[in-house]
């Protein structure tokens, strides 16, 4: 049985439109999705899954590790869709004008859900809610109903200056140096090639036509948008460096940046024989099907991610700062540049971003007095340099996966998971249960305590 027919409820029950605010009661649909086949009331729990940037059922078909512990969690599972993705659009394309954000779910969760009568049932006996938490923060900030959570690949210090602006970039280019012999240094040698090639009329059409784009390049700005593109899918491609076939952002190989980087073994070679080979590699990853006839460089991954929502996003509450040096990583030179971004993001958005915001709500590094957390971050996963991968407390627990990328642990289990992952799962069930148990022995003494008082 697929997960989607396991399915007994897909709804889009009412959500306010606004949290905080006193002036307005307006409400929208926000879709999630439900299967109790496992659920016990008495003594399970709640699998929550925070939805991410996209569309809920994709992240839900990508996310089998919940399914795969249901039972043994005796657990309902819920996957609620963020607002201003997928198809819980409130205003439409409109909707990014206004604030996004994560309360959303809270609102899903003791409004939204109460026209199930199972989930009045639920409320009444109070099961542990387990939050796979948007960057750790659903369950630190609303701790008075989520038990515990596990926060996969969440980047919760990759903002203002928690980390260094090269961090991410650095872990892309280690991926593919370990990957194949001169793999990182090839694709550093290939922007200057770029640029040469790119000096005239007649070398843009060489490009275009040797790189097989959809549209020709015709000038400087296309070709830092060409660059920007192949950047882009270097690192998509470290997120996804599965050990087995996927289709998450697009229809790969086991290991793909190993089977792109025999593409890229000599640095050495002639600038047209070098972008050929970049050619032949950005053919894995966007022609693995053999079904494009062109590549697009204004796509680099599934419609399923909302784009549109997470580039809003980005420009108001999650302002994350990237840099390259072209010395630690395989990139061009670029600096942070928070006044050009502000800028940036004020022509796209008509907003400006406020870089201390998430730092200054949710604590930034002093997160040591809450509680129930696993933090689980794939070596493999350039988002790992903004996650939290040592222990902080007994209850504030690191997970490292030194062959995984984004969220391998959440994907289902799979015949060629390396061990570190099957380790990882074990050890995070291990504390689910625990956390688990705490729960229900603190609601008993509390109900022993009511009956005595009564």
């Amino acid at each position: 049985m697929s997960q989607n027919q396991m399915f007994n409820l897909l709804s889009y029950p009412s959500a306010l439109v606004d949290h905080f605010g006193f002036t307005t009661d307006k409400t929208f649909k926000q879709r999630y999705l439900l299967a109790d086949e496992h659920w016990k009331k008495d003594d399970g729990s709640i699998l929550f899954y925070t939805g991410n940037e996209g569309d809920i059922v994709w992240f839900c078909n990508n996310t089998g590790f919940m399914w795969d512990v249901a039972e043994e969690l005796k657990a309902m599972l819920v996957f609620a869709e963020h607002r201003y993705y997928g198809e819980s659009l409130p205003f439409g394309n409109n909707s990014f004008k206004v604030s996004t954000g994560i309360p959303c779910f809270i609102e899903l969760h003791f409004t939204g859900l109460h026209r199930s009568c199972v989930i009045c049932k639920l409320k009444v006996c109070s099961n542990p809610v387990l939050g796979k938490s948007i960057s750790a923060i659903f369950p630190t900030a609303f701790a008075y109903f989520v038990s515990l959570a596990l926060a996969a690949s969440a980047p919760i210090w990759h903002f203002g200056n928690l980390v260094p602006c090269g961090v991410f970039m650095k872990i892309v280019t280690e991926d593919f140096r370990k990957s194949g012999p001169n793999c990182s240094e090839t694709i550093h040698n290939s922007w200057g090639a770029i640029t040469r090639l790119a000096r005239t009329g007649s070398g843009l059409h060489w490009l275009s036509e040797a790189l097989h784009l959809c549209t020709p390049l015709r000038n400087s700005q296309d070709v830092q948008h060409l660059k920007g593109w192949i950047s882009e899918t270097w690192i998509n491609l470290a997120m996804v460096d599965y050990p087995y076939e996927s289709n998450f952002l697009q229809p790969l190989p086991a290991w793909p940046i190993k089977v792109v980087c025999k593409y890229l073994n000599n640095p050495s070679l002639s600038d047209a024989q070098l972008l050929q080979n970049i050619f032949q590699a950005l053919n894995i990853y966007y022609n693995y099907s053999g079904q494009a006839r062109c590549l697009n460089i204004s796509e680099t991954t599934t419609s399923n991610l909302g784009t549109q929502g997470w580039s809003y996003q980005a420009c108001t509450e999650m302002v994350m700062p990237f840099c390259t040096n072209g010395i630690d990583d395989m990139f061009e030179p670029r600096s942070w540049n928070f006044r050009e971004y502000s800028d940036d993001c004020f022509k796209q958005w008509g907003v400006r971003p406020r870089p201390a915001w998430i730092t200054t709500v949710y604590g930034g590094r002093n997160i040591s007095s809450h509680s129930n957390i696993v933090f689980s971050n794939g070596e493999l996963d350039p988002w790992s340099g903004g996650g939290v991968t040592k222990d902080i407390t007994d209850t504030l627990v690191a997970i490292t996966i030194p062959e995984g990328a984004h969220h391998l642990d959440l994907r289902a289990r799979n015949a060629f998971d390396p061990t570190t992952v099957l380790l990882a799962r074990s050890l995070e069930v291990r504390h689910m249960k625990q956390w688990i148990r705490d729960f229900y022995c603190i609601k008993n003494i509390h109900n022993s305590l009511r009956k005595l008082n009564n």
